[in-house]
């Protein structure tokens, strides 16, 4: 169910909320299988009766309608897949934030010059400082790294048992031996999360208009530190990576991430509409 606090002007929507507001937007009445969806914001206030738009979804509205820049961040983990981002519109910045299992994601307004730091709490960045790892640098392959993750699906007896079959797979799979070998498996057996972080904008390439994108794709293994997907290289294309695609990490420091997420996002310059 959808909600608001006026305090605040924050949201809990889900995507077919947002889908609602869209079309109302837009002049058009949602399709019939929306319909549900609209009865709810008219019910909580959002939307009149003829379908007006509340005075309160100024700043989220006037940013969905023409962004300047999207911002996408996956992270998975024992959750699975959940989403955040931001809409950085012409006068305002709307982030976004899901929760394990819940349908509605978080819509609140930040000040611009937050956006990093936002990011940056959003895939969990902390320091690392304590963080340990015998190499800097990992190689094996997409199909090599499913292997050894379906073993943590499974029903292992212990972490000794857990730690042994996931170097069974990567060896089975061609994994190259020591040092990575013994690295990459403590890294799986660490692992907080994989996230990535995609930054997308209308920009110009070669002097056409063309949608510009960045792409960084971390793994978050906690007491081995970060390590930044190298290979395959971000933003990946569908049907891009197969289970032969070569897959490299590389162990990187908190502060230097941070400098990465920075540099994901495009210069003023660079906005055609800014």
């Amino acid at each position: 169910m959808p909600s608001y606090d006026s305090s605040r002007a924050r949201f809990r929507l889900a995507d077919r909320h947002v889908a609602v507001l869209a079309h109302l937007l837009d002049g058009e009445n949602p399709p019939e299988d929306l319909w549900a969806s609209l009865g709810e914001l008219v019910r909580i206030g959002l939307v009149g009766e003829e379908g007006e738009l509340a005075p309160i979804l100024r700043d989220l509205l006037s940013a969905l309608a023409a962004p300047l820049a999207l911002v996408t961040v996956e992270v998975m983990g024992e959750h699975g897949t959940i989403n955040h981002g931001v809409i950085v519109g012409h006068r305002t910045m709307i982030a976004h934030e899901g929760w394990p299992d819940e349908e509605e994601s978080e819509y609140t307004p930040i000040a611009p010059h937050s956006l990093v730091w936002e990011l940056a709490r959003m895939v969990n960045l902390q320091a690392d400082d304590e963080a340990t790892s015998v190499v800097s640098r990992v190689e094996t392959t997409m199909g090599a790294l499913d292997a050894a993750l379906s073993v943590l699906e499974q029903d292992v007896s212990d972490e000794a048992a857990t730690r042994d079959l996931i170097r069974k797979a990567l060896t089975e799979a061609g994994t190259p031996e020591e040092p990575g070998l013994t690295e990459l498996t403590e890294l799986i057996m660490a692992m907080n999360a994989m996230w990535r972080i995609t930054t997308a904008w209308d920009g110009k390439h070669e002097g056409e208009r063309a949608a510009m994108v960045r792409g960084l794709a971390v793994w978050d293994c906690g007491p081995r530190g970060y390590w930044v997907r190298e290979k395959p290289t971000e933003p990946i294309l569908e049907e891009q990576v197969g289970p032969e695609s070569e897959l490299c990490l590389v162990r990187t420091r908190n502060g230097e991430i941070w400098g990465k997420i920075t540099d994901l996002l495009p210069d003023k310059e660079e906005l055609i509409d800014a």
